[in-house]
């Protein structure tokens, strides 16, 4: 069966990854009862995510005649002779009223009907969720037959499975969670087991120690590396040890000076009241000149921070006047690249005075900047590691700009990521790092995870297939 590409602005695309089969029509009958048969209405429904029977209707609404489809022989027959083209036509108008997302243009949509009774569209890849113009006549025949979730459905396929891989991984951490408890149980028990051999070592040890009667070579002997008591008691503290620990650790200037302090301490010729108050001057001074050189040194840090961080704001800014000056000269993208590569500034700074030289001030309609002047984005996309840097772009515009640009975030990565700019990988490892980094509270990472998802989940289904 011959397949073709789900909406007329796709079908020049060689890649694109959503088809159905093209319509098969025939003529049944003769005189009043001539009757045009499409005769793979199930297939084209089921590759629009739609029931056969909302087609089929759509048909008869927009002809003016009567349809029907038979749900138990699949059958769809709209009343008069339709040649196929024409149906193909009206096919078209209900994928973009039905089916294509009004913000993205991504068929991979669901009919939702809210509690006001009106019908909306919400996209699996951007999240948008489109408002249906509830004056067409077949809105009156979906609320009276509101579509049902089939079970079959590649929605429910990748809910069913990423279920299934949330179950895994929560019963491996179980397992990690149990391991890592007896694990602290065991650790715990050998320090409790330990600890009476320690006490009664040390129990051994006082008591030697203390013993009232004992040998030249017991009092001789080595005592254990782990008792400081006993390398205490083994200490000699004479005048005369002390001087030659001076001699060895000091130099000779050094050692003379101490060992004259110390005769002049032995025989008392100094004066107490002398020697206190320098000593107490000089603690004082000291500490207040310690305490002096340390708020100087936390106000002088406090000082240059706040300085730097200006002066980077004022960099970017500068940066980005210099180049929306640029841009007001008409340059072209090829001039525009030979600029950017003369200024001077890091390879992220420059690409985030792009983005705020090019749509610095827009709210509603970002994605639609965005697509417009994707081709000035693309002369930055030379280097390895560039996509990654686009992406922090995007982040650090949308922490300053409107919440209506932020929430447009996820239909620009789908317009970057349909003309590949940006690639699957870049984004999804963007958004696992941004999300549990610093930056988590930013309300981008919630409009940008439908995206995502919908990423991941068109992954696992070409792996399936």
């Amino acid at each position: 069966m011959a397949l073709q590409n789900i909406g007329a602005g796709n079908k020049d695309d060689a890649f694109y990854r959503y088809k159905m089969p093209r319509m098969i029509t025939k003529i049944e009958g003769r005189g009043n009862g001539i009757k045009t048969n499409v005769v793979n209405m199930v297939d084209i429904a089921k590759a629009l995510g739609r029931p056969a029977s909302y087609t089929t209707k759509y048909f008869g609404c927009e002809l003016g005649a009567q349809s029907k489809f038979d749900e138990k022989t699949g059958t769809s027959h709209v009343n008069g002779a339709h040649d196929t083209a024409k149906l193909a036509g009206l096919l078209e108008n209900f994928i973009k009223k039905y089916v294509q997302c009004y913000g993205c243009g991504n068929p991979e949509t669901e009919i939702l009907i809210t509690k006001s009774q009106m019908l909306t569209l919400k996209c699996a890849a951007c999240g948008f969720i489109s408002d249906v113009d509830m004056r067409d006549k077949l809105t009156t025949f979906i609320l009276k037959n509101p579509p049902e979730q089939k079970k079959g459905s590649k929605d429910k396929k990748a809910m069913r499975r990423a279920e299934k891989e949330r179950l895994k991984e929560g019963e491996a951490a179980d397992e990690e969670a149990k391991k890592l408890k007896k694990e602290a149980a065991k650790k715990k028990g050998s320090s409790k087991e330990g600890l009476p051999k320690i006490s009664k070592k040390k129990a051994n040890m006082s008591d030697e120690e203390h013993s009232p009667t004992g040998s030249q070579a017991d009092q001789t002997e080595a005592p254990p590396a782990d008792s400081d008591d006993d390398v205490e008691w083994q200490t000699d503290t004479s005048m005369a040890a002390a001087q030659q620990r001076i001699q060895e650790q000091l130099n000779a200037v050094t050692a003379s000076m101490v060992m004259l302090s110390a005769t002049e301490e032995k025989s008392g010729k100094s004066s107490p009241a002398r020697e206190e108050k320098p000593k107490a001057d000089g603690q004082g001074s000291g500490v207040n000149c310690n305490n002096s050189k340390e708020s100087l040194v936390a106000q002088t840090n406090g000082v240059k921070h706040s300085n730097s961080k200006e002066k980077l704001v004022d960099a970017k800014e500068r940066l980005a006047d210099e180049i929306k000056e640029h841009l007001n000269k008409g340059s072209s993208v090829a001039q525009l690249k030979s600029f950017l590569g003369s200024i001077s500034g890091t390879h992220q700074d420059i690409v985030d005075a792009l983005f705020e030289a090019l749509f610095g001030g827009v709210g509603k309609g970002f994605s639609k900047e965005v697509t417009k002047k994707k081709v000035y984005l693309a002369a930055v996309l030379q280097e390895d590691g560039s996509q990654l840097v686009l992406l922090h772009a995007i982040e650090s515009f949308c922490g300053k700009s409107s919440s209506e640009a932020v929430k447009e975030v996820a239909l620009v990565l789908k317009a970057l990521y349909d003309v590949d700019m940006l690639e699957e990988e870049f984004i999804v490892e963007w958004y696992e790092k941004g999300s549990k980094g610093s930056n988590k509270l930013s309300p981008i990472w919630k409009n940008v995870k439908p995206f995502v998802e919908w990423l991941q989940s068109a992954e696992s289904e070409t792996e399936d297939e």
